[in-house]
């Protein structure tokens, strides 16, 4: 995985006040911790953060760049991202300093690729899972896991443990999850058809009380 670099300032406000006057300022208030380090306060501008990261880079490794040496070239991991639940501009970030000689949690993408037997035969492609979590080194961390789906049929199924990893990658998810599927297409009974079945029915009644009238005669005779 690319590691991307980042520039940041220290805040020495700190708070409710500090972090909306950040705000005021076009940058977004965070904090930076880690097990080895006590908890910084800092900030970036927002639409850096949004170009270069956006929404779908808490897996992304940063290196930060800051003219404060406490946090300059400091390999951080985004933990979490708060955002506005009507603009939903950056509200606050939490950034945790990794070491890059121990394994750390990260979810890492799927990526289907080909096209299933199943489908051309008129099946349909059920993803179950889009992510998958791992453990692993820092500067180790897959972009994606890449799931050829060709050979699979309808019914058929793969599984995390059909998917290959490099040594000192660990599955945090049991072997056993399914990752994704495909199943037989339904077929639903069109109103035509409904009502062409309820006229032969209503058409083959009246034969049959006629056949037992005429049973019950000739018994009689």
């Amino acid at each position: 995985m690319d590691i991307l670099e980042f520039n940041v300032t220290s805040r020495t406000a700190t708070g409710k006040g500090g972090a909306r006057a950040a705000r005021r300022d076009g940058q977004v208030p965070a904090i930076l911790y880690g097990p080895k380090r006590e908890p910084a306060s800092l900030a970036f501008v927002e639409r850096d953060f949004e170009r270069e990261i956006g929404e779908g880079g808490t897996t992304q490794l940063l290196r930060l760049k800051s003219a404060d040496t406490a946090l300059n070239e400091k390999l951080v991991q985004i933990k979490d991202t708060q955002r506005h639940p009507v603009s939903h501009s950056l509200l606050h970030a939490d950034f945790y300093e990794v070491d890059v000689n121990e394994k750390i949690r990260v979810e890492v993408p799927l990526n289907f690729s080909g096209l299933a037997a199943g489908v051309d035969r008129g099946g349909i492609l059920q993803p179950i899972r889009r992510v998958i979590e791992v453990l692993c080194l820092p500067l180790e961390i897959p972009d994606e896991f890449e799931i050829d789906v060709t050979s699979l049929d309808i019914g058929e199924a793969i599984h995390l443990s059909d998917v290959k990893v490099a040594e000192g990658i660990d599955f945090v998810d049991e072997l056993e999850i399914t990752l994704v599927t495909v199943v037989a297409p339904v077929v639903e009974e069109t109103p035509a058809e409904e009502a062409e079945g309820e006229e032969g029915a209503e058409a083959a009644a009246p034969e049959g009380e006629a056949g037992g009238e005429k049973k019950e005669e000739s018994s009689e005779g």
